[in-house]
């Protein structure tokens, strides 16, 4: 049990750590902007897309969704691994139902890492594409799904937000329909 509690600990520790990486700001600044101070002021993607362009913005997206994937598929096998649970991904082995938990506290942890980031006093973007990138690894048919809601609704409305609330209140249903799949 102890040693399950502290493969949670460096779960959450590592999966923070990932996610507090200020993906936005860094690019921008090494273009010599301070991305927080220019435009929405966020750091996340949609700022940098606004402020430096497709190129930094398709980066940032990238980058910010796999800090979320990431978390869910590497950070929670090391923390299965050091609470001597083995790799989930292993069917072989019979793993208490702990080891489940894993993934989602990883996930979460990244999430809360790129939308407080301690290396900038813990402001940070908003976790969109984190989210998106945690989705991915714990629920790829469903995004997968929300993705295309949210293609259709802005095709039709040209209006991001709209095709986000769309996506949002579709998402609930299609997890629950395709569940936690890996297939």
């Amino acid at each position: 049990m102890l040693v399950q509690f502290v493969g949670y600990i460096v779960v959450v520790l590592a999966a923070y750590l990932l996610g507090s990486i200020p993906t936005g700001y860094l690019v921008a600044r090494a273009r010599g902007v301070d991305i927080r101070a220019i435009g929405s002021g966020n750091i996340g993607a949609t700022n940098v897309f606004r402020v430096l362009g497709k190129g930094p913005g398709i980066f940032v997206l990238a980058v910010d969704a796999l800090k979320g994937f990431f978390a869910c598929e590497v950070v929670a096998g090391c923390g299965c691994l050091i609470a001597g649970l083995g790799f989930r991904w292993l069917a072989a082995l019979n793993t208490p139902p702990a080891a489940e938990y894993f993934p989602l506290v990883a996930g979460f942890a990244a999430v809360l890492g790129h939308n407080y980031t301690c290396w900038l006093g813990f402001k940070g973007g908003k976790g969109i594409a984190t989210s998106a990138g945690v989705l991915l690894a714990l629920f790829p048919k469903a995004l997968l799904v929300v993705f295309g809601i949210w293609v259709l609704v802005f095709a039709v409305s040209r209006y991001v937000s709209l095709a986000s609330i769309a996506a949002a209140f579709g998402l609930p249903f299609f997890v629950l329909v395709f569940g936690y799949s890996k297939e």
